[in-house]
C-alpha cells in the first residue's frame, strides 16, 4: 500500500489557481508592508472595512469585468453605464414620484439595456469587443450630460436614511485615545458586495455557464467542437457584465449621495486593473472569479499606501501604472514556466547579432 501511495502521481494545480494563490500572497505582502510603515492608520480595522465602505460600487464592477475576461472578452462602458445610472436614479428620486425601488428598477434595466446590446452585437454579428463597448462608454457619457450638468444631490428621507444606515461589529473595532471602546461600521453596500461575490463565485465554479464561459474563453474552435453554444455563453456574459454595472451604479449613489457627470470615471480602467492583479488573464480561460475582490483590494492599497507616504497625485497614477506592468510581465513569466517548452527569454530581430549564412562563409574561406 504504500508503495502505491508513493506511485500516485500528484495533482498540478490549475492555473486559475496558481494565480489566485499569488494574488492573495502579493495582497497580504502589500498590505504587510502597510501595516510596517503607517501602523497607525493601517492597525484599526475600520481602514479595512473601509476599503469596502467607500469603495463597493469598483469591487462591483470588477465583478462584471472579471467574467467578460475569463470569457476572453473586454468591456470598458461600464464606468460610464455606472455614472449614467447614477445620475438617473437621482433624477428619479428627486422628482418626488420616485422611491427606492422604483430606483433600482431603473437601475437594473439600464444595466441590462447596454448588456443585451453590447452582447447582441460582439456575440452574434461579431464585431469586436472594444469597438463596441468604446461606442458604448460613448453614448452613456453623452446620455449622462444630456440628463443633468450639475452635480445632483439626493434629499428623499428614506433615500438617505438608507445611506446612513450602518451594521456596527460590536465585538470588533479600537480604542481611541480615551480608553473609548468604538466598534467597526459597516455600509448596507458592503453586503451586497458579500452577497454578489458567493452568487458569481458560485455561478463561475459549479453552474454549466460558468464551465463553458472557461472554455470558450481558452478556445473558441475547440468549445465549439465540444457542442457548447460560444454565441449564446458571450452573450450571456455580457448581459450579466451589464448588469453588474447596474447595481454598481446604484450603489455608488448609495455611497456619494449624488448624482455626478463625474461618477464612475475610470471605473474600467480601474476593474481590468484589479481583476489582472487578482490572476485575471487578459487573453481569458484562466482566472478565478475570488481573485477579484482580492485583486481591487490589492490596488486600493497600494493607492492608500502611495498616499499615505505623502506622494503627488500624479505620481500615484506612474507608480499604479509601473506596478500593473509589474503584475502582467509576472504573470506572462509564469505561465510560461508551466510549460517549460515555450519559455524562452529573446531579443527582438532587430537587436540580434547579424550572422551571414554558411554558403557565404565558405565562399569568404
Amino acid at each position: 500500500m504504500g508503495s502505491l501511495n508513493r506511485c500516485k502521481p500528484k495533482t498540478r494545480l490549475s492555473n486559475s489557481t496558481l494565480l489566485f494563490l499569488i494574488a492573495g500572497i502579493i495582497f497580504l505582502l502589500m498590505y504587510g508592508i502597510a501595516l510596517i510603515s503607517f501602523p497607525v492608520s493601517f492597525r484599526q480595522f475600520q481602514t479595512f472595512f473601509d476599503f469596502f465602505n467607500l469603495n463597493a460600487a469598483l469591487f462591483i464592477v470588477t465583478l462584471g469585468m472579471c467574467i467578460v475576461m475569463i470569457g476572453g472578452g473586454i468591456d470598458i462602458s461600464v464606468g460610464a453605464v455606472c455614472g449614467l445610472v447614477t445620475m438617473a436614479c437621482a433624477l428619479l428620486l428627486q422628482s418626488g414620484t420616485g422611491n427606492i425601488w422604483g430606483a433600482l428598477l431603473l437601475a437594473l434595466g439600464i444595466g441590462l439595456a447596454f448588456g443585451l446590446m453590447h452582447g447582441y452585437l460582439i456575440a452574434y454579428l461579431e464585431i469586436q469587443p472594444f469597438i463596441i463597448t468604446l461606442a458604448g462608454m460613448f453614448l452613456a457619457q453623452g446620455l449622462l450630460t444630456t440628463l443633468h450638468k450639475e452635480p445632483l444631490n439626493v434629499t428623499k428621507p428614506a433615500f438617505v436614511a438608507l445611506r446612513r444606515f450602518t451594521i456596527e461589529i460590536p465585538w470588533l473595532g479600537t480604542v481611541n485615545r480615551l480608553g473609548v471602546f468604538i466598534p467597526c461600521e459597516i455600509k448596507p453596500s458592503v453586503i451586497v458586495v458579500v452577497v454578489l461575490v458567493l452568487l458569481y463565485a458560485v455561478l463561475m465554479k459549479w453552474s454549466r455557464f460558468g464551465r463553458n464561459l472557461y472554455a470558450v474563453g481558452g478556445n473558441r474552435q475547440s468549445a465549439r467542437m465540444l457542442g457548447i453554444n460560444v454565441k449564446k455563453t458571450i452573450f450571456l456574459s455580457y448581459v450579466l457584465c451589464g448588469l453588474t454595472a447596474g447595481i454598481s451604479g446604484f450603489v455608488f449613489l448609495l455611497t456619494t449621495g449624488a448624482g455626478n457627470i463625474g461618477n464612475g470615471a475610470l471605473y474600467e480602467i480601474k476593474a481590468i486593473a484589479a481583476n489582472v492583479m487578482g490572476g485575471i488573464m487578459l487573453n481569458g480561460g484562466v482566472g478565478n472569479l475570488l481573485g477579484a475582490p482580492i485583486g481591487t483590494l490589492t490596488l486600493l492599497t497600494i493607492n492608500e499606501l502611495i498616499r499615505a507616504a505623502g506622494v503627488q497625485s500624479n505620481l500615484q497614477a506612474i507608480v499604479s501604472g509601473l506596478l500593473l506592468y509589474l503584475f502582467i510581465v509576472l504573470q506572462s513569466i509564469i505561465m510560461s514556466l508551466r510549460d517549460k517548452r515555450k519559455f524562452r527569454l529573446a531579443l527582438p530581430p532587430w537587436l540580434k547579432p547579424h550572422q551571414p549564412p554558411e554558403g557565404k562563409e565558405a565562399g569568404n574561406q
